[in-house]
């Protein structure tokens, strides 16, 4: 059909989580050998224009909320212009430890993580 596939999505998230993670500092493999893992305990998308094959889209990201155990990372997709918001939507993940038990979040987690400033309306991070 020439538009980009629904379930492409969530994948553009989970770069766009992974690059934001990285520009923290961390990567996610280091966050797993410092014993916390961040299933995906729920995910959202509302698609609100088509984007086409070859577009090139702009992810906003940002830490949505952060829980007792878990955190929330919302996100934008817009064209490259700007001008029209392709989707948005939201991860919560939980922090477990390797045995699937739930974390509460650690500082350390929390002030890497949480470093990055928010972005600005139309300000990508990805």
């Amino acid at each position: 059909m020439g538009f980009l596939y629904y379930a492409e999505y969530l994948h553009l998230f989970e770069r766009a989580r992974s690059a934001y993670i990285r520009q923290c500092g961390m990567s996610y493999a280091e966050i797993e050998a410092r014993g916390i893992l961040l299933p995906v305990r729920e995910a959202t998308c509302r698609y609100r224009s088509p984007a086409r094959y070859d577009d090139l889209l702009l992810i906003r990201i940002a830490i949505g909320e952060w829980g007792r155990a878990s955190l929330r990372f919302v996100y934008e997709i817009t064209a490259s212009d700007k001008k029209k918001i392709l989707a948005s939507g939201m991860t919560q993940h939980a922090l477990i430890d390797r045995s699937g038990r739930p974390l509460g979040v650690p500082d350390w987690f929390r002030e890497v993580i949480g470093q990055l400033k928010q972005p600005a309306e139309g300000e990508p991070l990805y």
